[in-house]
């Protein structure tokens, strides 16, 4: 459910209006009944009831002792019930209950109330399948516009971006990456780049030499792999390449660097999924949009793409494990 004073419960309404003519992106929400409001809400005990009853009502995993929460208004009691949610969610999926689990919005501050210590979503999805046995090796990666970009590093300053490169970090995140658009996306010979830290991808090491010291010897060492990566391109070109066709993903070396092109392409549209998990998980590609939840303007086009995504994700992995 996300934050119940956030977007959350009117964008999940609106996905359903919008999708509940197609059973195969059938969903259910795990929240309250009380916080959704135009659509009709039928309260499931078990996620197998979902699809039966998806074409009719929204149907609601629901969850005790949530608050009835006003829109717009960032409230503490909320805390523990989001953080159950997102608990609940998981074991579903781990279980073979859910394809996968899509996370509205939270607001990390907030949570920081009931001992919440991870940076965000990502993370605390990621401890969560290793606290149940599983191995995660969480890879944030954006679509919109076109475009597949992963990122190198995310909530990051600049100045500490050239020392974390070169710990095997981008080897890490590449085999994810390269894994994920197998087995996820159903590419079956993916092609990636890197983006250069330096403008023009530091231009043979006149304008910086972190292409020629860490990013090229690391795409060296993946392509001795078989994986198909290139090196460092310019970042102010590779993004325009990659919607031509020539690569199926990139990978950017900053947070910035990578949402910039994302984010102006389709900025209501985005999706945030992390990859590298025993489990499909996706997101809007936006934050709790407060302010919106209070004038009743909430835009669903961010849930709707990211509930689409997963599916293909779910479907895309059956088809693997087959």
């Amino acid at each position: 459910m996300g934050d119940p004073a956030g977007c959350g419960p009117a964008i999940s309404a609106a996905a359903w209006a919008a999708l509940r003519n197609d059973p195969a992106l059938a969903f259910y929400l795990v929240g309250a009944p009380h916080l959704i409001k135009g659509v009709p809400t039928q309260v499931i005990t078990s996620p197998a009831e979902a699809a039966r009853v998806f074409a009719r009502a929204l149907p609601i995993l629901a969850l005790d002792g949530v608050p009835d929460i006003a829109p717009g208004r960032a409230d503490e009691a909320a805390a523990p019930a989001i953080v159950r949610a997102i608990e609940v969610a998981v074991a579903d999926a781990l279980a073979g209950r859910a394809s996968g689990i899509v996370t509205n919005p939270i607001n990390k501050a907030l949570l920081y109330s009931t001992g919440f210590r991870y940076p965000g979503h990502t993370e605390f999805v990621a401890h969560l399948c290793e606290a149940a046995g599983h191995k995660a090796s969480p890879v944030m990666m954006l679509t919109g516009g076109g475009l597949r970009v992963a990122l190198a590093t995310i909530h990051m300053p600049l100045a500490d971006v050239p020392g974390v490169l070169g710990d095997g970090r981008l080897e890490r995140i590449s085999r994810v990456v390269y894994a994920a658009l197998i087995e996820d996306f159903g590419i079956a010979a993916p092609r990636i780049a890197f983006t250069g830290l330096n403008p023009h991808a530091g231009e043979g090491g006149a304008i910086g030499r972190e292409e020629i010291d860490i990013i090229n010897p690391a795409a060296d060492r993946l392509q001795a792999e078989g994986i198909r990566i290139m090196h460092a391109r310019p970042g102010d070109t590779v993004f325009a390449e990659a919607l031509s066709g020539t690569y199926d993903a990139v990978i950017a070396m900053t947070h910035d660097q990578g949402l910039i092109p994302v984010k102006t392409l389709d900025m209501w549209g985005g999706v945030n999924s992390t990859l590298g998990l025993p489990i499909v998980r996706t997101s809007p590609d936006h934050g709790t949009a407060y302010d919106a939840a209070a004038a009743g303007t909430c835009k669903p086009d961010s849930l709707i793409a990211a509930l689409r995504l997963a599916a293909t994700f779910a479907a895309n992995r059956q088809k693997a494990a087959a």
